[in-house]
């Protein structure tokens, strides 16, 4: 993919204009350079004198900085001049790279957004690369400079947002720390539902801030590595360049990245108390499956003394029938003669009535038993088979 590109124009007059596009890697820049022919004298401040001539594209995204750079041989005019030249209270200088290259600006745009920058490189100095070394310093500083004030809305708002996080949060830890020890499976569920809400409030303004923040530190090591890298000397009668760009940023990035730590604790903090109530919710159903389990258990023992006095009831039950039956053959043998007495073979038979009734249900059980036995296998097969 381009990410340089330039073009070169000259008028008919011998002015000569140089655009210079390049992408960077947070921002695109495109640098207009004009050199006027003698016979249209010396360049000023304000908008492009250039002939017929109209910016080519429509800047991508946001405009972070617009920067007028005159670029003088010679010395420094006097105070005054730049004075009248450069919009804003205060005027800031600088000696960098060498005694000879003054640099002077006011910090404040002018009628066309632009902030103005005066630099006398000397009479000797006029070096084309030493020139764009100049200049890509200069906007480098103002470049990372600005993205880093731009996020000061969104810093401020922030701040205010997570400050209320935090006091709702400190808030809920109180109430559900007090409470949690006797409260139900509803308000631990509503607990649950709340704090699940706020971690994800949080969870989408940390990932919004971390985008948006992240950067800060890079920025400002930049911004501090390009001013060391100008040698910087102060001027008589200006306030160094340095300070006003140090004091704009001082600061700035560690607000960022505290601000940035407060919303990982806040997280951390949610996700503690959802966890702790999880774990409540946990023993809650733990105690109530143990409470199940063991009603289920009586319920099992009752089922099997039942099944118990019912096999000894069927016992009877047979014993009784089977003895009924045989008392009514007895009697059928004693009309023909061949018992004498009916009624005691019945009572002889009763023993034996009751062992053979418990002989058959014995039988039944161990056969029902080892056909479920017998159909369990089967069907695993079945199951492994499909």
């Amino acid at each position: 993919r381009e990410n340089f590109g330039y073009g070169v124009k000259e008028s008919e007059h011998g002015d000569r204009l140089i655009l210079i596009w390049q992408a960077h890697t947070e921002y695109y820049s495109y640098q207009l350079w004009h050199l006027p022919s003698q016979a249209n004298g010396a360049p000023t401040f304000g908008p492009l004198t250039f002939s017929e001539y109209t910016f080519p594209v429509e800047p991508l995204g946001t405009v972070v900085c617009r920067l007028d750079i005159l670029l003088m041989t010679g010395m420094l005019p006097p105070r005054h001049e730049l004075r009248g030249l450069m919009p804003g209270p205060a005027l800031y200088g600088s000696r960098i790279f060498n005694e000879q290259t003054c640099v002077a600006t006011s910090f404040t745009p002018d009628d066309q957004e632009r902030e103005r920058y005066w630099v006398s490189v000397g009479p000797s100095q006029g070096d084309p690369s030493r020139l764009k070394d100049i200049v890509d310093a200069i906007v480098r500083i103002e470049t990372y400079y600005h993205l880093l004030l731009m996020q000061k809305p969104l810093f401020s708002a922030a701040v205010d947002q997570v400050y209320k996080f935090e006091q709702v949060h400190l808030k809920q830890r109180e109430i559900i720390t007090n409470h949690i020890g006797h409260a139900d499976s509803q308000t631990l569920q509503r607990w649950l539902n709340t704090l699940t809400q706020d971690l994800l409030k949080t969870n989408r303004m940390a990932g919004t801030l971390h985008f948006e923040l992240s950067a800060s530190l890079p920025y400002d090591k930049i911004v501090h590595t390009t001013l060391a890298s100008l040698a910087e000397h102060p001027m008589e009668s200006y306030r160094p360049i340095s300070d006003y760009v140090l004091s704009g940023i001082t600061g700035v990035a560690e607000g960022h990245q505290q601000l940035l730590r407060r919303i990982e604790t806040l997280r951390g903090g949610f996700e503690g108390i959802i966890t702790i109530i999880r774990t409540r919710i946990d023993l809650i159903l733990e105690s109530q499956n143990l409470a199940l389990l063991q009603s289920v258990d009586k319920t099992t023992k009752s089922q099997v003394l039942l099944q118990h006095t019912v096999e000894g009831l069927s016992i009877i039950v047979i014993a009784y029938y089977l003895a009924g039956l045989c008392g009514y053959v007895f009697k059928g043998f004693q009309e023909m003669g061949w018992l004498k007495n009916a009624n005691i073979a019945s009572a002889v038979f009763v023993p034996i009535a009751i062992g053979l009734a418990f002989a058959v249900t014995t039988f039944s059980k161990k056969f029902l038993h080892k056909k479920l036995e017998d159909e369990q296998p089967k069907q695993k097969t079945d199951k492994s088979e499909v």
